[in-house]
């Protein structure tokens, strides 16, 4: 925000100048047009949403958990379900954790054949949109993960290994770290036995 009210400011400057002196009256046609440019990024910057990432609000409890969304919504029948999530869900919040969620940017093709953005998933799935997180088009949402759980000292609910971001992320090698889950018939279960050292 700082560089366009600098831009705006030396614009505005230049345009003042152009009024004031009779031979420096030609600055107006560069100065004039750089003014309006400025404001409109200033704007934009003033009235853009805030960043995206995942971050507790002051009165969560400090009981984290990450979903891997396009990893979890799979582990029924290995189709992507909506109802998956929910279930899953349901579960963390009834073992006293507060959940994030990251999906990757096609998740939302795969279950509604349409791009799905945060505030899509946050109305589906009931969660307030600073805990939902789609990954850019062309981003793996793995490293994503793996930085909001290191953030937020969170544990992840995956059944991905993330071995091609060991080297990154030494605290992979944690026992605990990684949730892992599955169904047995209609029974979810989910692997929170191992302890957690995050």
């Amino acid at each position: 925000m700082i560089v366009p009210l600098l831009l705006l400011v030396l614009s505005c400057a230049a345009i003042a100048v152009g009024l004031v002196l009779p031979d420096a009256q030609d600055i107006v046609l560069i100065a004039g047009p750089s003014a309006l440019a400025a404001l409109i990024l200033l704007l934009k910057a003033l009235f853009a949403p805030r960043s995206k990432a995942i971050r507790p609000s002051q009165d969560a409890p400090e009981t984290w958990v990450i979903l891997d969304c396009s990893n979890v919504m799979h582990w029924k029948d290995e189709t992507p379900r909506v109802e998956t999530l929910h279930e899953v869900l349901t579960e963390v919040k009834r073992r006293g954790l507060t959940p994030g969620v990251v999906f990757d940017a096609n998740a939302g093709y795969l279950l509604a054949g349409r791009f799905l953005n945060d505030r899509d998933f946050g109305h589906i799935l009931d969660l307030p949109r600073d805990r939902v997180m789609v990954v850019s088009k062309g981003h793996p949402a793995d490293p994503t993960i793996l930085t909001a759980a290191r953030d937020l000292k969170a544990r992840i609910v995956s059944n991905d290994r993330f071995r091609d971001w060991a080297d990154d992320h030494p605290e992979l090698r944690q026992p605990g770290l990684l949730i892992r889950g599955q169904y047995r018939g209609d029974r979810l279960i989910l692997d929170m036995d191992a302890p957690a050292t995050v």
